[in-house]
């Protein structure tokens, strides 16, 4: 069957899943990090879903409403934002801020550290510890909830660690450890 002649699943309804977050429930997020969020959040109720339901207001008065293009997409845009702005709203409203600037200048691994270590292949690896919702691959940022970060946390430099990997055992040691200036923090 065609599948512009089925019905959406009730799945598309669902909540998004929460990333992995401790027992506690605590989400470690940096005053970048949970400003960037706060942001993305303030926009989709000030600018993007208002633009949606404009557009959906004008496509339904255009009649037929079973082809009409424009309406269909734009309800199904307007349950994605929804789905946002509650997914957002319950991850700022858990937050805990923690601003990494407090350690600068100390060798102790804690949330917001940068650390190069190098793993027992002798590779050499820097990464940044962040929040959940904040943390991105791409750029050399991990989660606090991650494997590595939860090795890393509380080390110092000159520590060799044990991580355990789905290849075995794999020792790393802690070669810096940086945090970023006072300065550069964020004040709310």
């Amino acid at each position: 069957m065609n599948k512009a002649f089925t019905k959406e699943s009730e799945a598309d309804d669902e909540e998004p899943a929460f990333s992995p977050l401790s027992s506690g429930g605590k989400n470690y997020i940096t005053p970048q990090g949970y400003e960037c969020l706060r942001l993305e959040l303030l926009d989709l109720i000030d600018r993007e879903r208002p633009k949606v339901v404009e557009t959906v207001h004008w496509a339904a008065s255009n009649g037929d409403r079973s082809e009409n293009g424009d309406y269909l997409y734009g309800k199904k845009r307007l349950r994605e934002i929804d789905r946002r702005i509650r997914f957002l709203t319950q991850r700022l409203k858990i937050a805990e801020i923690s601003n990494p600037s407090v350690h600068h200048g100390r060798d102790q691994v804690f949330f917001g550290a940068t650390v190069t270590y190098v793993d027992g292949f002798g590779v050499e690896r820097t990464v940044t510890i962040l929040g959940v919702d904040e943390a991105k691959s791409a750029m050399g940022q991990i989660s606090w909830a991650s494997p590595v970060a939860r090795t890393l946390l509380q080390s110092r430099v000159g520590d060799e660690l044990t991580l355990a990997t789905p290849q075995g055992a794999q020792v790393l040691e802690v070669l810096r450890v940086q945090y970023p200036p006072p300065d550069d923090a964020v004040v709310n």
